[in-house]
């Protein structure tokens, strides 16, 4: 593939800094690495910059659980980042963080600019307020009833249990998660970027190509029903920057999020001459810029993002590369279930190239969601990599040896071999187009063609025969050529692999532009065993790992356990109950729901159909023929499970400290609770 080399700068969505990356991190940054490699192997100047996304209230507020300053997690947290992408071969050239004075000047110089071309605009907003921790609260740090279903402890803008949507106001009996103070309103002052007035230009951006047409119809679905301008300043207390002018406000983490990429580069470009901050972010700039991110930000980055850009002076990206979420056996990651998997605890147990190419195997250029299966994940990784390809390398190499360690000068086969330098043009149109899985499918179909030929000739039956010591050695440097030719076109996905290659090989770092090349006439080293196989017992050791993975309890005197009383009713609303005893006549999992259980209940001589929240607590057959309370009179209430027809009782506070309320063994099912 011919090309004059190209200036990229790259970027991954900057992970929040509040918690351990795990395997849904992972894709992204595998993907984003396994691209820009492969560039760098074609010669590109390309350049790949990331950074802990580092404030917000939820910053401080772990902060402030653990006992440390926002500054020390952050600190902390970018240190164990740098060290688990380390270990998985993604190869930043400048991991940073938002919490810097480069992103605060920028964060700064964007704003100023835009408030100066008439972008900004303010106004009074009422909001939730904390009365204790004197703060206003974004909806997730307001929980209480669902307004449609009744279910308790849900946050300010959706319920868990119906799916339901919502405004935090219309919560009953709504408390600050923080402190468990019941939330007051109160006015103020908020700063806002006019996104409206980018529309036009929005809609021709997204046109443009610069994301897919896939993404750019779900952008329309926002363009068309017209943008609401974007509030960009919090109150204090928050942790960030403030905003220039104004004390006591601060720019919102989405707003100096993305600036965030820039002030990573400007960092490393201020630590290297060959780089220029200009050459790449100012309005002429030829060089390409690639963002790759997750389909839940791509308003941010695909709306917001551009019209910041654009309406300060800087260019825009050349292209916004998205990808779909990670299931793990078909499901949510679950940490009762042990697939909460942190990047750490892969490593205690799996070799990372595993998961790579795993990954890489499964990658396309849309937005489709990826599974982790665990077990094609170890078949998949044990029949490509090993049985396949490394399996040619393993065959051949003994062979070598006892030839005196030098490859033939003659290439017996080469219609096969120049079948496989062809593909390299193809396999590098898949990974410049981010078709990783169909490189990989390229990559092993050629890997299938080599062992043919290895099982073919059939150099072990051959070796027995007198005077074939030529064309045993041709044989197998035949095989050598076809292995060294596969690990060019896998390296950008197994670079650690690659590098013991290149050590068996003797040969300086594999570039794409070898692939035009055999090696013949030439010296090879001792070969060692590349990559064991995966063991599922090592699999099964790390799920049961992840099951031991509690996030650190809250000291006994914290906020967040306070159970406030609610407020006071009338006799008459309670009298309004009709409370009976029931008899739990079957229960059973709900598939999909992670906190159900369905229980069929004997209200005396009726039946009723009852989804609970309670499975944190409970296991089905526990349930089975026990006394309980259920709200009898509680209208019915449709939700994607089924309908739900009353509430049981139940007291606790919460989790696994939850008992169902069950009368004494003389009550009957039927009879009235009074």
């Amino acid at each position: 593939m011919k090309q004059q080399p190209r200036r990229i700068l790259v970027t991954s969505a900057l992970p929040y800094a509040n918690g351990p990356l795990h395997m849904g991190h992972l894709v992204e940054y595998i993907q984003t690495d396994i691209w820009v490699r492969f560039q760098k192997m074609c010669g590109h100047k390309c350049t790949y910059v990331c950074a802990d996304d580092a404030h917000g209230t939820a910053i401080s507020l772990h902060a402030e659980k653990l006992g440390v300053t926002p500054e020390q997690l952050v600190a902390q947290v970018n240190e164990e980042r740098i060290k688990d992408f380390g270990e998985f071969f993604i190869e930043f050239d400048n991991y940073y963080t938002t919490h810097s004075e480069e992103n605060r000047e920028l964060s700064e110089t964007i704003y100023l600019a835009l408030r100066e071309e008439g972008y900004i605009s303010s106004q009074q907003i009422s909001q939730a307020y904390d009365p204790e921790k004197q703060m206003f609260l974004a909806d997730r740090y307001i929980k209480g009833e669902c307004p449609r279903c009744g279910a308790e402890d849900q946050y300010g803008d959706n319920c868990e249990v119906c799916s339901a949507t919502y405004s935090p106001s219309e919560l009953k009996n709504a408390v600050s998660a923080i402190s468990g103070a019941k939330p007051i309103t109160k006015q103020s002052e908020h700063f806002f970027f006019n996104l409206s007035k980018f529309t036009e230009f929005l809609k021709k951006w997204t046109r443009s190509g610069a994301v897919s047409e896939e993404i750019a119809n779900k952008l329309a679905e926002w363009l068309d029903t017209g943008l609401q301008n974007w509030d960009i300043s919090r109150d204090s207390p928050y942790f960030g920057f403030e905003i220039p002018d104004q004390p006591g406000k601060y720019f919102y983490v989405w707003l100096d999020a993305p600036i965030g990429y820039m002030a990573s580069f400007k960092n490393l470009c201020d630590r290297r001459e060959d780089l220029n901050f200009d050459d790449y972010w100012g309005p002429d700039s030829k060089a390409e810029i690639y963002h790759f991110i997750g389909k839940d930000i791509i308003n941010f980055h695909c709306l917001f993002w551009p019209a910041m850009l654009s309406g300060a002076g800087y260019r825009t990206p050349t292209a916004v590369c998205v990808h779909g979420y990670l299931t793990i056996n078909n499901e949510k990651m679950s940490k009762s279930r042990g697939t909460f998997i942190t990047a750490r605890t892969f490593l205690d147990h799996l070799n990372p190239e595993y998961l790579r190419y795993f990954y890489a195997a499964k990658l396309t250029n849309r937005i489709d969601d990826l599974d982790l299966n665990l077990e094609d994940f170890a078949q998949k990784v044990n029949s490509d990599l090993v049985n396949k390809v490394i399996n040619i390398a393993s065959r051949c190499a003994n062979f070598i040896k006892k030839s005196g360690g030098v490859l033939s000068s003659n290439n017996i086969a080469p219609e096969l071999t120049e079948q496989f330098i062809d593909k390299g043009e193809q396999i590098a149109a898949c990974y410049e187009n981010r078709e990783f899985a169909k490189a990989m499918r390229e990559i092993m179909a050629l890997a299938d063609l080599a062992n043919t030929y290895i099982n073919d000739q059939a150099p072990w039956a051959l070796a027995k025969q007198e005077g074939s010591t030529q064309q045993v050695l041709d044989i197998c440097t035949v095989g050598i050529n076809l292995f060294r030719l596969l690990m060019i076109y896998l390296k950008p996905v197994t670079p650690a692999l690659a590098t013991q290659a290149e050590t068996y090989l003797n040969v300086d770092p594999l570039k794409w532009k070898d692939c035009k090349q055999l090696l013949l006439d030439h010296s090879v080293n001792k070969f060692k065993p590349l990559m064991q196989r995966v063991d599922m017992d090592k699999v099964k050791a790390m799920v049961e790992a992840s099951k031991q993975i509690e996030t650190q309890p809250l000291p006994a005197d914290s906020p967040l356990l306070k159970d406030p009383i609610a407020d006071e009713i009338e006799f008459d609303d309670f009298a309004k109950l009709d409370l009976r005893v029931a008899k739990v006549v079957k229960a059973c999992h709900v598939e999909g729901a992670e906190k159900l259980l369905q229980l069929t209940l004997d209200i005396g001589g009726e039946t009723r159909n009852v989804f609970s929240g309670i499975k944190s607590a409970y296991q089905p057959e526990d349930l089975e023929g026990k006394l309980t309370v259920l709200v009898a009179n509680l209208k019915p209430r449709k939700m994607r499970f089924g309908v739900s027809e009353g509430m049981v009782l139940c007291a606790g506070p919460g989790g696994k400290d939850l008992w169902i309320i069950e009368p004494e063994s003389g009550a009957k099912p039927g009879m009235r609770v009074l």
